[in-house]
């Protein structure tokens, strides 16, 4: 796969006819919704181009459970492990546990084995330092949570959890140490595995909400793999700004492979999009759409999409329906091109996707230029 950079003036045909390719696959490759319309700065995968060797890899993929099958089932044969997100852990140590039977089924059939997703996930939505602390500090409720983590993994076939505890309080650092120890024993006891997602951070002072209970390196000993949400670097709450700089992805790389084997770190990679209204405001929130749709949304606004090389992210502002200016930051191909290649420089065990709502055709091919997915069932 090729990849090209759409120049003032330019549409699809005058590509096509550049690179002698048909414009309806051209257009089928770049999920574009508009063909008619293209505009400077857009990213575009080219078919064909020199293969270069691959490696073996990890591959994991966080799926929502409202995902059709249909589309699952395009993407699956791409990933080692596709972890539905996700059962919510109650106080007592109970699980509430999404209907995912019917992905689940598509993954095992596709060789992509399937992971329950257990977070502390509040009624809400968000993660609960206070419901993380009611099971971590109760025995009884670690006990409980985990036979009904053992029974439900057995009954539905899972091949292992992949456990994100987020917001811990700092005073739980050692018993969220302990429990995600205890937790990997357990699944280890009946052949299963544990993945682990641990937030981008730069030294061991680094305190907030997010990072102050996280032991990289107690973490990195249990579970089989850790995930390292890079795409935590830049979030809906702060300033416009790219999600995940590629220097803070470095800086997080180096300590996390300071703590943690090289070949079990799996980096995130975000397939998501923030949206800022302008003048920004402290305190105001962006709004959240998949990256492939901030692409067609360049497009519809004929915004010109600017790139910055040493975030390795794309942006652009465009004014919306209301008459608002509007600055969106997202992640396009010669992002995750760049974070492949860092994955790679690395020595890590491979990726992590989040989501597989808004994988693209051309994301997936850039994969499988350079990773070969292990298959674990």
């Amino acid at each position: 796969m090729n990849l090209y950079i759409v120049r003032n003036g330019e549409s699809l045909r005058t590509v096509a006819r550049r690179f002698s390719v048909p414009e309806k696959e051209l257009a089928r490759l770049n999920a574009l919704s508009d063909p008619d319309r293209l505009v400077p700065g857009l990213a575009l995968a080219l078919p064909g181009g020199a293969r270069g060797p691959r490696r073996d890899a990890v591959v994991n993929a966080y799926v929502h459970p409202s995902l059709p099958v249909r589309i699952a089932e395009t993407q699956l044969a791409h990933f080692s492990f596709f972890t539905v997100f996700c059962a919510r852990m109650t106080a007592a140590g109970d699980l509430i546990v999404p209907d995912d039977a019917a992905l689940a089924d598509a993954a095992r059939r596709r060789g992509a084995a399937p992971l329950l997703g257990l977070a502390n996930l509040g009624e809400g939505g968000g993660f609960s330092g206070e419901l993380a602390h009611a099971v971590l500090a109760d025995g009884t409720a670690q006990d409980a949570l985990l036979a009904r983590l053992s029974a439900v993994v057995a009954a539905r076939g899972y091949r292992g959890v992949s456990l994100h505890l987020g917001c811990v309080y700092p005073f739980d650092r050692e018993a969220c140490s302990a429990f995600v120890r205890r937790a990997a024993a357990r699944l280890h006891e009946n052949g299963c595995v544990l993945i682990t997602a641990l937030a981008p951070k730069e030294d061991d002072l680094q305190g907030g909400a997010v990072w102050a209970a996280q032991d990289y390196a107690a973490q990195g000993e249990a579970a089989d793999w850790t995930v390292l949400t890079a795409y935590d670097l830049g979030h809906m709450h702060g300033e416009p700004r790219p999600l995940s700089p590629l220097g803070g992805i470095r800086r997080a790389l180096d300590y996390a492979v300071a703590h943690i084997a090289r070949q079990k770190i799996l980096l995130g990679v975000s397939q998501y999009a923030c949206s800022w209204t302008l003048p920004w405001r402290e305190g105001d929130e962006a709004s959240v759409l998949p990256g492939a749709a901030a692409v067609n949304l360049a497009v519809s606004a004929g915004a010109e999409i600017r790139f910055d090389e040493q975030a390795a992210a794309a942006h652009f502002c465009y004014r919306d329906a209301a008459g608002l200016w509007r600055e969106v930051w997202f992640e396009d191909l010669r992002s995750v091109k760049a974070r492949m290649a860092l994955a790679a420089a690395y020595g890590l065990g491979g990726l992590s996707y989040w989501t597989a709502e808004s994988l693209t055709r051309p994301v997936l091919l850039a994969q499988s230029e350079r990773f070969s997915p292990l298959k674990l069932i």
